[in-house]
């Protein structure tokens, strides 16, 4: 089977959140498996220096004279092809900007003259998000199968039709609702889902949300339908066992039992000065998405009960808010991204907050519970998929009180130990590797590979 993914980042090359880092982890475990795993990027300006250049060229693709000249940079690790491409739109440091719907334009219609140019074909080719949408129609007018994966349906790409249509290099026949047309834009997102075999979240749950008005973005109908035909599913992602594992962890001291885990407690008190209460942590982009302003409300109740550590950078208001709450006592706010810190929090809190308004999957309460910290989540998404009622605690509205109710339920638990300990043993005994859901894909493939290619409105078999 030989797979080529295109994400718009992967880690450790790129990276701004969760999808470079599943990027990251699942097309090694699918080249453990036994597939032929090829990963393509783009080759940003400020991207490591470990990339080879392996060919430089004009390229050439049906209804794209304007890309010029192309460059293609090559890493291999862990049995996975990382293929990196130079444009004139990614010479910059950074990886998004004001105008990214015409640079992943750019990017979608460069796939596949940049696999044709190293005479790679692939069996399938599978999308990642808005960003990968192009390059998803292209395969599918190329004759080969594609897998679409949304792991964010609010972010779509975008940009008024007039503009937008010739960025893509498609024939007029794609700009319909239909297809790509949306409300007068053009959408990439629709590419992806509408030349797709197969559409996935990236969580069950999340599958059955887009369906509706609350979190279909506008695209439920076309969601709807595509579901209807059997093409929609959710498979949960899966977390990196080696780099978050307390065992092994080089940003703490390593531990693998509770004794090592209130050691790391003890540490972070130490670092932020906290007294005795326990600790809720929470490692998030500051956005209303996350429900970071439903953390702030609550936060006038939780620190009657609880220390609260908070990592992250976002919303200027968000950040505002909790640097004023800092200056109190009992709430810590770090602004920015830290890769140790954010270990260290997962590590030394006792639970941690994910209010988020909606999830596709989430990360985050997955590492809390691998390093023995107890999750308090609202019930959306990944959430609802990954966090049991007998290890963390979970809320439904979107509101600081019922935050604050599942935040009392935790410190009750919290102050009987036995049921705490528990709780804390069963979170970190759960296998969230990427064994399960790389295999998934690998039938996922296959089943596109089997059956007739998707038809499309406007394109004669």
């Amino acid at each position: 089977m030989r797979v080529v993914h295109v994400a718009s980042e992967v880690f450790p090359f790129s990276r701004s959140g969760g999808l470079g880092d599943v990027l990251g982890a699942l097309p090694a475990v699918q080249a453990a498996q036994g597939a032929e795993v090829t990963v393509v990027s783009p080759w940003y300006a400020d991207i490591c220096q470990e990339v080879r250049e392996v060919w430089r060229g004009e390229v050439q693709a049906p209804g794209a004279p304007d890309l010029g000249t192309l460059r293609i940079g090559e890493v291999k690790s862990e049995g996975v092809r990382y293929l990196f491409l130079g444009l004139i739109p990614f010479d910059r440091p950074g990886l998004y900007h004001q105008d990214d719907v015409w640079r992943f334009a750019q990017f979608g219609r460069a796939v596949w003259p940049a696999l044709a140019a190293l005479s790679l074909t692939p069996d399938v080719v599978h999308g990642h998000d808005w960003q990968a949408g192009l390059s998803v129609a292209w395969a599918r007018l190329a004759g080969v199968p594609g897998v679409f994966s949304v792991h964010n349906l609010q972010y779509q790409g975008r940009w008024n039709i007039h503009d937008g249509a010739p960025w893509t290099g498609l024939p007029g026949w794609a700009f319909t609702p239909d297809t790509l047309e949306f409300h007068g834009d053009v959408s990439l997102m629709k590419a992806g889902l509408v030349f797709a075999s197969q559409v996935t979240t990236v969580s069950p749950t999340y599958a059955q949300e887009i369906l509706t008005h609350t979190y279909g973005e506008g695209l439920e109908g076309l969601l709807a339908r595509i579901s209807a035909e059997g093409r929609l599913s959710g498979i949960i992602n899966g977390l990196d066992q080696d780099r978050w594992n307390p065992r092994e962890d080089e940003h703490i001291r390593p531990y693998r039992d509770l004794r090592g885990k209130v050691a790391a407690g003890r540490a972070l008190r130490a670092e932020f000065g906290l007294d005795g209460a326990p600790i809720l942590g929470a490692v998030s982009r500051l956005a209303e998405q996350k429900g970071m302003d439903v953390l702030l409300s609550a936060l006038p109740e939780l620190v009657q009960d609880w220390n609260v550590v908070v990592l992250g950078s976002g919303d200027p208001r968000l950040e505002e808010g909790l640097r004023d709450w800092a200056e109190h006592g009992r709430v810590v706010f770090v602004q920015g991204m830290h890769e140790a810190l954010a270990h260290r929090i997962y590590a030394g809190a006792d639970a941690f907050a994910m209010p988020s308004r909606f999830e596709p999957c989430g990360l985050s309460q997955m590492i809390a519970m691998r390093y023995g910290t107890l999750p308090v989540v609202r019930e959306t998404g990944g959430l609802v998929d990954t966090v049991s009622a007998d290890v963390g605690f979970r809320f439904g509205p979107e509101t600081p009180d019922a935050l604050a109710a599942a935040c009392r339920e935790a410190l009750a638990a919290f102050a009987n130990r036995p049921d705490w300990r528990a709780r804390v043993k069963r979170g970190m005994a759960l296998n969230f590797s990427w064994d399960g859901p790389a295999a998934a894909y690998l039938a996922l493939y296959a089943e596109v590979q089997a059956a007739p290619l998707v038809p499309v409105a406007g394109l004669e078999a």
